[in-house]
């Protein structure tokens, strides 16, 4: 039987996956108007509404809740993000507002939030373990199958699937969100879904309401500024206008870097204000539900013939849930004061964002440290300075280019108080007044837009051209201490035009996995392909790209390739190598999207060491091949041997150690000639390894190593081969992934946490290794929090062995940590159980015991996130302490403020120091 042809496309369709609010639009077959889609969802219990737009929320209710049904559509099928039981949309917003710690929200900002793997299961953040979780990617396509399913109920003939489909993402989304984008709509089963950014969707759409009369319109506007503050960011792009001629000609000429600052942090400074008013100090659960109100409060406030004031009530929980109710009034004039100053302060054309980090810091997302919008779009402007006067026809250099025109959108502009603050911030800034273009509906321009860009696509209304938003660069071996990298495409690069880089070669080893590091830049600085830039602050760091190149019997270890990129059709980024010798051999590469962003400084790999092939040869005299005679000086004179040609140990940059670190493994074998030729392998590999992370290829160094564990040491009866092979873990266990770090815990001889029995248990191991044992526990930051809990329960006995303390102390503090080296901000153990393991710690001598007092800062460290933050009075009875102690200042600062380490207190959570130059804590 043949297979049926899948239905042609019949409907234009754009979906704004919003922070807050999900919206659909669409053109019927034949039709020129763009209507919003009506979404079926849960109003109540059992009740369901067709809503003009879809709450961007989740709600996952306890195995109690509801449990006689009613939270199901007709016919909805199965989350997509895997959870038995899940609400979505308005219901799932009001349950949110009623019980703390069980709404998702934001998933859009956590897709841009490179530090988290998006992947991974994480969301509601800082909800106790019994909640369900979901990942940033699930969330966002629970939302678009929910939308798939309504369309498809109303309309059954013309499946959303099989229509064309534009879905919109912020002009500020770097290529890795992007892609997690698409991904969320593979999810939802939309296959061929097109990217268009939002503020030009929202421009699309002011175009095409004034298609008849453009011309008149335009008539006296050269640069257009859109302004779009959505719920979790901020996004800005000039479009030049070029009105000669019959149809106006638009080109997109500048976006602004990503900004995580929008309606998100209002709600959350409104929740602020609210808690400050209640009196009392909120939970981060406690936090969620007052923000819920917060958000409802505001929209009503802002609301067209809105209430003067709004009561936002915080329920009790359990039996208090009536009685533990607490109330605060929240006004009107409040609200205006708050954001209009707040958030829109009149300050000059010059004035920068401040850098301080005093902004609004919670829920384990980065926002911006300064919530000024106006100073982000007086930076923006100055950054884009030369276009615009070029697009103005200003030969004066000195003259300030404003844009002469202005479209805002995003829902917080119905407040006619923040449109009109940025109205008259930009004319002061011109010295003139400023065009405002007429958005009646910024709630849904988005979604329109993206309608009204597939029609201007079929020749119905201008398009606008401009190409790539941004320069895509790749990151290549520095001289000295400079980064550089070559131009891969310039920015303004058209769809679908392909660039070769024909005139760099680049070598690839066959077999292996490579990896590419890329960056980008949003400036209107103009870069020729393989141009070569010395890369600085203004540059965003992407994703790394990563392919295996497989190797055919003929071909040679190694093979010679030119990189070939172009934006696609459906505007991401793709790269390929294409070999020099053969054009039709071509690999494509592939984001690594669960990668978080890479933290060396050493972005490109540094030329290698001038006595390296000295080095090596000594290298190879003891572990080379066999037959050459090894003196126990030999081995004993190696690190020394290897200090005269290199220099100091702690001078040795990451790209020699991984050198080394290569030399080494390919004599991995010869390892085991002897005890010390062990004990010797086992100390260099770990200290050319460590951290295990941080430089290109590292992930697939880890997983080389990785191969040796399980047949273990080969001298198991000597104990300093066993201390060896357990400091090698401890130092590359940043490049492990959760599954092996549970099999060396398992490994461990600490069932019952003492060095008796740690001997007991595994007598090979000996008693002397059990303290590098414990450092290794202590230091696998991605074990499952209940197995974290559990090794920190089992050493807290050992507090009362006095020659324990020092050992014990810094697992504890490694352990409980707020912010770990390596690990997922998701994975830190809850407050109440570290200020637990903190008040025991307090029992301990600080005067005696030094490592007690860093293990307390480690555990009290603020980070401003109040989800994994302790009770203020808690961490400044820390920080009290420590000062009494005669603490070093940093430590006391990191207890009462948001900050980072030096390289003094990285090394005391390493247990050594790390590569020059690699900074893992931020």
């Amino acid at each position: 039987m043949a297979a049926q042809a899948s239905p042609s496309p019949s409907h234009i369709v754009g979906i704004d996956l919003g922070t807050t609010h999900t919206v659909v639009a669409y053109a019927a077959p034949g039709c020129e108007d763009i209507r919003v889609f009506d979404i079926e969802q849960l109003v109540a219990p059992g009740a369901v509404a067709a809503r003009p737009w879809l709450p961007s929320a989740r709600y996952h209710p306890s195995p109690q809740e509801f449990a006689g049904g009613g939270l199901q559509l007709p016919g909805q099928p199965r989350d997509v993000a895997g959870l038995e039981r899940v609400v979505i949309g308005t219901l799932a917003r009001q349950l949110g507002a009623q019980v703390p710690g069980r709404v998702v929200t934001s998933a859009k900002s956590w897709l841009s939030h490179p530090s988290v793997d998006r992947m991974a299961a994480i969301l509601p953040w800082g909800a106790p373990e019994a909640v369900d979780k979901v990942s940033p990617v699930g969330a966002s396509a629970s939302y678009l199958a929910h939308v798939r399913h309504a369309w498809n109920r109303r309309f059954p003939e013309a499946p959303l699937e099989a229509q064309e489909l534009v879905l919109t993402v912020p002009a500020s989304f770097d290529e890795g969100a992007r892609r997690l984008t698409v991904e969320a709509a593979r999810m939802a089963g939309l296959l061929k879904a097109r990217l268009l950014e939002e503020p030009q969707a929202a421009f699309y759409d002011w175009l095409f309401r004034h298609r008849l009369t453009l011309r008149e319109d335009l008539a006296h506007t050269r640069l257009v500024l859109v302004c779009d503050v959505g719920g979790g960011t901020t996004d800005m792009t000039l479009i030049q206008v070029d009105s000669h001629g019959d149809r106006p000609v638009l080109k997109r000429i500048g976006v602004g870097d990503h900004l995580m600052l929008g309606g998100d942090n209002m709600d959350l400074a409104l929740a602020r204000l609210a808690e400050a008013e209640l009196g009392q100090a909120l939970s981060g659960a406690e936090l969620t539900q007052l923000l819920e109100q917060c958000r409802a409060a505001k929209e009503q406030l802002l609301s067209e013939g809105g209430p003067e004031r709004v009561s936002v009530t915080l329920l009790g929980a359990g039996s208090r849930l009536v009685g533990g109710s607490r109330s605060v009034m929240l006004t009107r004039e409040a609200l205006d004061a708050m954001i209009v100053e707040g958030f829109f302060p009149r300050v000059p054309a010059d004035e920068a964002p401040q850098r301080v980090r005093g902004g609004i810091v919670e829920f384990g997302l980065p926002y911006v440290s300064d919530p000024a919008i106006t100073r982000h779009m007086a930076a923006f402007l100055a950054r884009h300075a030369q276009v615009s006067r070029e697009a103005l026809g200003l030969t004066d250099t000195a003259a300030l280019a404003m844009p002469d025109a202005l479209l805002l959108n995003g829902g917080v502009f119905r407040a006619v108080a923040l449109g009109e603050r940025v109205r008259g911030v930009l004319g002061d800034w011109r010295g003139a007044p400023v065009h405002v273009l007429d958005n009646a509906h910024p709630e849904t321009a988005v979604a329109s837009g993206a309608v009204a860009y597939g029609l201007a696509r079929q020749g119905k209304s201008p398009c606008i051209g401009g190409g790539s938003a941004r320069s895509y660069f790749l990151m290549v071996d520095s001289q000295g201490s400079a980064r550089q990298a070559v131009c891969l495409l310039p920015r303004a690069t058209e769809e679908g035009r392909e660039i070769e880089l024909a005139q760099r070669d680049f070598t690839l080893r066959l077999g292996q996995p490579v990896r590419f590091r890329l960056a980008s830049l949003s400036s209107d600085a103009a870069y020729a392909p393989g141009e070569l830039v010395t890369l600085t602050d203004e540059f965003v760091f992407l994703p790394p790209l990563t392919t295996i190149v497989p190797k055919g019997e003929a071909d040679a270890a190694r093979i010679t390739v030119h990189l070939r990129t172009a934006l696609t059709a459906i505007g991401t980024l793709e790269l390929s190598c294409v070999s020099a010798q053969a054009s039709a051999r071509r690999w494509r590469l592939e984001f690594d999207l669960r990668a978080a962003t890479e933290t060396s400084s050493h972005q490109g790999s540094a030329p290698i060491h001038r006595h390296f092939s000295e080095a090596a040869q000594r290298i190879d005299r003891i572990f080379g091949a066999q037959g050459q005679p090894v003196e126990p000086r030999d081995l004993k004179h190696l690190r020394h041997d290897l200090e005269r040609w290199l220099g100091m140990r702690e001078t040795w940059d990451t790209a020699l150690l991984r050198e080394l670190f290569a030399l080494l493994w390919e004599r991995a074998r010869r390892r085991r000639r002897s005890p010390d030729h062990e004990r010797l392998w086992l100390n260099l590999a770990g200290y050319c390894l460590r951290p295990g992370f941080g430089y290109p290829l590292d992930d697939w160094r880890a997983t080389q190593l990785w191969s040796i564990f399980p047949s273990g040491v080969q001298y198991a009866r000597d104990s300093r081969v066993w201390s060896e092979w357990w400091t090698l873990w401890r130092r590359v266990a940043g490049g492990l992934p959760e599954k092996a770090q549970i099999e060396i815990l398992d490994a461990l001889a600490l069932s019952s946490h003492t060095p008796e029995a740690a001997a007991r248990k595994s007598p090979t191991a000996k008693v002397q290794g059990y303290d590098h044992q414990v450092r290794l526990a202590a230091s696998l930051e991605r074990l499952p929090i209940e197995r974290k809990i559990a090794l920190a329960e089992g050493l807290f006995p050992q507090l009362a062995v006095p020659q324990e303390q020092p050992l014990v102390c810094w697992a504890i503090g490694r352990i409980g940590a707020r912010i770990g080296l390596y690990g997922s901000p998701h994975a830190v153990i809850a407050p109440e159980i570290a200020a637990d393991w903190l008040r025991r710690l307090l029992a301990v001598d600080w005067k005696t015991v030094e490592p007690a007092a860093f293990a307390a800062a480690q555990i009290a460290r603020m980070t401003g996130d109040r989800t994994h933050d302790l009770p203020a009075e808690l961490r400044e009875q820390v920080a009290q302490r420590l000062r009494a102690v005669k603490a070093t200042p940093t430590w006391i600062t990191m207890v009462r403020e948001v900050s980072r380490l030096d390289d003094a207190a990285e090394r005391h959570i390493f247990g050594e120091s790390l590569p020059p130059g690699l900074t893992l804590i931020r």
